[in-house]
């Protein structure tokens, strides 16, 4: 079982590389991640 199964993250500025690496780490671990920024290119490749 993964640590954060059943958890939902938000994070904000996900485009740049902390919060893309960030969500990448909570997906991992079993989290619901909604990604955030106002770069909607950037976040859209971090989706990918």
């Amino acid at each position: 079982m993964h640590r954060l199964e059943n958890k939902v993250a938000v994070i904000t500025g996900a485009a740049g590389d902390i919060g893309t690496a960030t969500a990448l780490r909570l997906v991992s671990e079993g989290a619901k991640v909604v990604l955030a920024d106002i770069n909607k290119e950037g976040v859209e490749r971090a989706v990918s």
